[in-house]
């Protein structure tokens, strides 16, 4: 069960699976990165980082192992839980129990999976560039299912009245959204008066876009903007310097 400072997923998985997004809620970072900073790459002391990380696992069913991530923007998903496999990745799944598949994120949009039956889960961090690339492609094609048995929820990430983009970004998305029909990705870029070719993107509506092509037919979520809440969320977009928040989901023993 998770703790109410957490963000749990309004979706119909079977009970054995815990998932949620954490907030500043807690912790011990100080400043800037206030509460609950589980990142260890922004400057935030590593001690404090630490006692955060292990209020972060205390969260967890007990004797679940958390595989932390370096994240790069791209598109690589791997095995939860495999030291054989580089960490530097932004994905992850797994079908073993005890095993957390984790991102973090301030700003871009952590995505959850798991199948209906509780079988196999995954976590994918979804920046803009990662989505457009096809990062939640990927770790849906890594899970091994298909993608019909699959649910997917979306967590706190910087809302569409708040993602300022130029007009570059829109096009790499016209020009790399397989199956999406060139008006739905259009609606996911509001122009902004007096600012050419700058747009307001819909970061929600865009992953929605990519995991409909993919086959999901349920998708929950997508209603939370990390940039307008600095109570309960980091924001690097609103910020610069800042903590990071995770995202996570493990198959309870």
């Amino acid at each position: 069960m998770t703790p109410t400072s957490c963000i749990s997923p309004d979706w119909p998985a079977p009970h054995r699976i815990v998932a949620f997004s954490t907030t500043r809620d807690g912790g011990s970072s100080v400043g800037r990165f206030a509460g609950l900073n589980l990142g260890d790459h922004v400057g935030d002391d590593r001690a404090r980082v630490t006692h955060n990380r292990n209020e972060f696992a205390s969260r967890l069913p007990s004797g679940t192992a958390v595989q932390w991530l370096t994240q790069d923007h791209g598109t690589k998903v791997i095995l939860s839980g495999d030291p054989e496999l580089p960490l530097i990745a932004d994905g992850a799944w797994t079908s073993a129990s005890a095993v957390a598949c984790t991102v973090m994120t301030a700003d871009c949009l952590p995505v959850l999976f798991c199948a209906r039956d509780g079988g196999v889960i995954g976590a994918a961090h979804a920046g803009w560039r990662g989505l457009c690339a096809g990062i939640l492609e990927v770790c849906i094609e890594k899970m091994g299912v298909p993608a019909q048995s699959l649910l997917a929820w979306m967590g706190p990430a910087i809302g569409p009245t708040a993602f300022e983009v130029g007009a570059e970004v829109m096009q790499q998305f016209l020009d790399h959204n397989p199956n999406a029909n060139r008006v739905s990705v259009l609606e996911c870029f509001k122009p902004i008066p007096g600012l050419p070719s700058r747009f307001l993107a819909d970061l929600y509506g865009l992953a929605t876009l990519r995991m409909r092509s993919a086959g999901i037919v349920d998708i929950y979520g997508g209603n939370l903007c990390t940039y307008g809440d600095a109570q309960r969320f980091y924001s690097f977009r609103r910020d610069g310097q800042t903590g990071r928040m995770a995202t996570t989901i493990v198959i309870s023993p």
